[in-house]
């Protein structure tokens, strides 16, 4: 699959805790830990579980930048 993002970065599910309509997906990359909202729909789509190995593509419109 092609895509225009070029955030992409490579993780490993940690947690799956899905509510009525929306889940809270936690991903570890490189130690640190992401944090995505997708629909429960997503989440039984991408058959998501503990341990996959996915892509969390990041797509803003503005970035911070702390030192």
């Amino acid at each position: 699959m092609k895509i225009s993002g070029r955030n992409k970065l490579q993780a490993t599910v940690k947690e799956v805790i899905k509510g009525a309509v929306m889940a809270k997906v936690v991903m570890d990359y490189k130690g640190d830990e992401l944090v995505a909202a997708i629909t429960v729909d997503s989440v039984e789509d991408l058959d998501l579980k503990v341990g996959d190995k996915v892509t969390a593509l990041v797509k803003a419109t503005e970035m911070m930048v702390l030192k």
